[in-house]
């Protein structure tokens, strides 16, 4: 039962859990004695370390530059740029600038600008610079159906009308349209689900290229002006429900640009696969084939035990590749059997979710991970495994860490909180009133946590180890893309529109 992934993912940048502090960009374990004294910057308390904008932009530089980025111009700004879903590494959280406690777009209370964007894409905004950009998918039908809310229709959208593929980027400050590139015409070769769009998978930019994922329409990559640079085809990408093949509900993994390539995870019905492209040429560098039913995760970039891994979700074969060979490093069973939120990492341990069906885990894996390590019956830790849970775990959204405590959201907006460190429960509430589905993951800034509802409504949650329900916002429209945040300002891609929401 349960409608296909929908809205997520893409991250830029690697992560290691060893050298990070609370949120900070990480250094790879080759350069970490090099950046000791950079790391040292995010050992404070989350809040008052991001509160140093200066001093964090300048740290985030330098990171990427250790990293491998070749140049200044691909390092992303920390509270200008989101270059992928959930910003830097998928974490989601900025502490550049304040964002607004309360607002109102129906009212236009708060409301730097508003724009409509033609067709219907879960693909989150991503920010570089003065430029925010997005992917749709238009239908020749002209209201297209998008059905939203808790249901388990697993039946696919019939529509064989002519479909335009566009990435569209505005101007940041004013919203202004700069550019519309049609990547590709036709019928849909997949269906998706009513839920779901043909255009779910989150955009990637490194400053120099922007990455655009439509499933078994092809992968494109253009120029920060339009400029078409490349494309790839991969032929039939079918993604929907393993117990049922005819079951379509359409693709929604994100690209991770990551030092020069471009990481795709593809769990699909046949010929499941991740590799890894020149973002410069398209090429493909490597290709490891997977044996996973269909999953709507984007992949994580993550620095463990010495190398660069590329770490997925999965049912049957969660694990981590090694970035430069595609060669499987670790891997694990034990996860629900539709696999959709992104891994992500903090206090030295990667985070990993999923639900559906018997299981719905959550699992706090170690750097020292390799080979099989899956958990026996009984077993909720071992030696790669810190901690985990078995029955509360996030089926869309992806978690979220501030401070030391990791947020776990389900689809029916029930809210687990957990010590990341220890997987100490310290509560569970609910959002909304139990009828309204939450989709896009959160994003955090300031001590606050915002959290998505389908409905258009934007739950602010104090962080903390006690929850407390601080503000209710309305969008007017569905919503089901996760936001983004750049210079104090949320950005909210709706079902028809692309909002700016900040303080004056």
């Amino acid at each position: 039962m349960g409608p296909a992934r929908s809205c997520r993912r893409q991250a830029a940048g690697a992560v290691d859990p060893r050298a990070q502090g609370t949120y900070g960009c990480t250094v790879p374990s080759r350069d970490r004695g090099a950046s000791r004294e950079l790391v040292s910057i995010m050992k404070g308390s989350p809040v008052q370390s991001f509160r140093t904008f200066k001093g964090f932009t300048a740290f985030a530089a330098a990171v990427w530059l250790l990293a491998g980025n070749a140049s200044a111009q691909s390092a992303p700004r920390a509270g200008v740029d989101w270059p992928g879903f959930r910003g830097i590494a998928a974490r989601g959280v900025d502490e550049a600038k304040p964002l607004p406690l309360q607002w109102s777009v129906p009212e236009s209370r708060l409301v730097k600008w508003k724009v409509p964007v033609n067709g219907l894409g879960h693909s989150s905004p991503v920010v570089w610079g003065d430029q925010v950009c997005t992917a749709s998918a238009i239908s020749g039908t002209p209201d297209p159906q998008l059905k939203v809310g808790l249901y388990g229709d697993i039946g696919s959208v019939l529509d064989q009308t002519e479909h335009k593929f566009i990435v569209a980027c505005f101007d940041k400050r004013t919203g202004k349209p700069r550019w519309e590139r049609v990547a590709k015409r036709g019928v849909p070769i997949i269906k998706r689900h009513p839920k779901s769009t043909h255009a779910s998978s989150t955009l990637a930019t490194d400053g120099r290229h922007i990455v655009a994922m439509f499933g078994s329409e092809g992968m494109y990559a253009y120029s920060m002006s339009g400029e078409r640079l490349w494309q790839k085809e991969f032929g039939t990408l079918d993604s929907g429900f393993f117990m049922v093949p005819d079951a379509q509900w359409g693709f929604a993994s994100s690209p991770v640009i990551h030092n020069g390539r471009v990481i795709l995870q593809a769990d699909v019905q046949k010929g499941s696969f991740v590799a890894a492209f020149d973002v410069r040429s398209g090429k493909e560098l490597w290709r490891t084939p997977r044996t996973d039913v269909p999953t709507w995760s984007t992949p994580a970039i993550v620095s463990m035990n010495g190398r660069d891994q590329v770490i997925v979700n999965g049912w049957r074969h969660i694990g981590g590749y090694d970035l430069e060979t595609g060669k499987e490093v670790w891997r694990m069973t034990g996860g629900g059997d539709i696999p959709v939120p992104t891994p992500i990492t903090a206090h030295g341990l990667v985070f990993i979710t999923n639900a559906h069906g018997k299981m719905a885990p959550i699992y706090a894996i170690k750097p020292t991970a390799t080979g099989d390590i899956s958990l026996k019956d009984g077993e909720s830790s071992n030696a790669h495994i810190a901690w985990s849970y078995q029955r509360d775990g996030g089926y869309m959204q992806t978690p979220i860490v501030v401070g030391d405590i990791l947020y776990v959201c389900r689809d029916n907006g029930v809210l687990g909180a957990f010590d990341a460190k220890t997987g100490t429960r310290h509560y569970q509430a609910r959002l909304g009133d139990g009828k309204t589905g939450f989709s896009a993951s959160a994003v955090a800034s300031g001590g606050r946590i915002y959290f998505t509802s389908e409905d258009g409504d934007v739950y602010v949650v104090k962080a903390g180890p006690t929850y407390e329900l601080l503000a209710t916002n309305p969008l007017g429209e569905v919503a089901m893309a996760t936001p983004a945040i750049s210079d104090g300002t949320l950005l909210f891609r709706t079902r028809n529109h692309l909002v700016a929401v900040g303080l004056p």
